[in-house]
């Protein structure tokens, strides 16, 4: 297990890297990774709706694929429009860049278009279930399921997106990394340390491999990797990324290890509950692409949040 997991870590963290690369070199317009973004999206549409037909629930891979992938081109909704008159109350804009900053009100307006197409999809499953509507018992659990798809494989992967652009499109994957690289490193000292000396389960109904001394690993392994990112990783970029305070470094460094470790617990959440271990086959020591993307899913809007009312470093060009 751990051989296979070290094999497919080697090959799957150049491949990132890669992309990464090639994507900032492209432009601020990150085509690259919605083409990216959308293929994640589609493929966990199929690992959720494969593992939540069980039961009363139904859900339509179809319906959520697509509605899935809407949501993740709505992330690009501020680039598309770049230029456009979309304000028009300019006193209304002045007053919300005067409130929030440019960067904020830019923010907002972007997520704005994330909860448009968020709120669309739910009219559209909500429709398609009165459609199809054959006897009690079934439409709200297919409801539900079909929701649930939507929400996590597109909502969140479109919000934690929009780490590209803000809070500087010219860093967005020092952005990025930062985060993958706490909540990565958590889930690696985590696992080592819950392996080694873990005794006391976390909650083991739910995650029976889950220990408090995992925990602990968690947040040190989170903490210091984090820390050595945000201090040393810009020497990558060149627009000169400046850690900010120890303290606030820690602090987004250490929580973003615990709430990894929560989306990792409600992952669980879905697979114990319709008895399935893995959301898929696909990867030798990792299961299913949505096995492996949990934890950063759950932890990017926290960490897009963290650099926007508390930034962890500072950008001096």
């Amino acid at each position: 297990m751990l051989s296979w997991r070290l094999l497919m870590s080697a090959i799957l963290v150049p491949s990132l890297v890669a992309l990464f690369w090639l994507d900032h070199s492209l432009g601020t317009g990150a085509w690259l990774l919605l083409a990216f973004c959308s293929f994640v999206a589609l493929r966990n549409a199929f690992e959720l709706t494969d593992l939540l037909n069980v039961r009363a629930m139904r859900p339509q891979f179809v319906v959520a694929a697509v509605l899935s992938l809407m949501v993740v081109v709505s992330g690009w909704g501020h680039v598309l429009t770049a230029g456009a008159a979309t304000a028009p109350n300019p006193q209304l804009e002045s007053a919300v860049s005067h409130l929030l900053g440019q960067d904020g009100a830019r923010l907002l307006l972007a997520l704005g278009w994330i909860g448009a197409a968020l709120t669309a999809a739910f009219c559209v499953v909500l429709m398609l279930e009165a459609v199809r509507y054959g006897q009690p018992g079934r439409s709200m659990e297919s409801l539900g399921a079909n929701l649930i798809t939507i929400f996590y494989a597109g909502g969140l992967l479109a919000v934690t997106a929009q780490m590209r652009w803000f809070p500087n499109p010219q860093a967005g994957y020092f952005v990025i990394a930062s985060m993958i690289i706490c909540v990565k490193c958590g889930d690696t000292f985590a696992y080592t340390f819950g392996r080694l000396w873990g005794k006391r389960k976390m909650a083991p109904t739910l995650s029976p491999g889950k220990t408090w001394m995992g925990l602990f690993g968690a947040v040190f392994g989170s903490t210091l990797g984090g820390w050595l990112w945000l201090t040393f990783g810009a020497a990558l970029f060149a627009v000169q990324p400046v850690a900010a305070s120890l303290w606030i470094v820690l602090g987004y460094s250490a929580s973003l290890g615990i709430i990894g470790l929560i989306g990792d617990l409600c992952e669980s959440l879905i697979k114990r509950d319709v008895q399935k271990k893995d959301s898929a086959a696909l990867m030798p020591g990792f299961g299913g692409l949505l096995d492996l993307l949990d934890s950063p899913l759950f932890a990017g809007p926290f960490a897009l949040a963290w650099w926007h009312l508390l930034p962890p470093a500072e950008f001096l060009a």
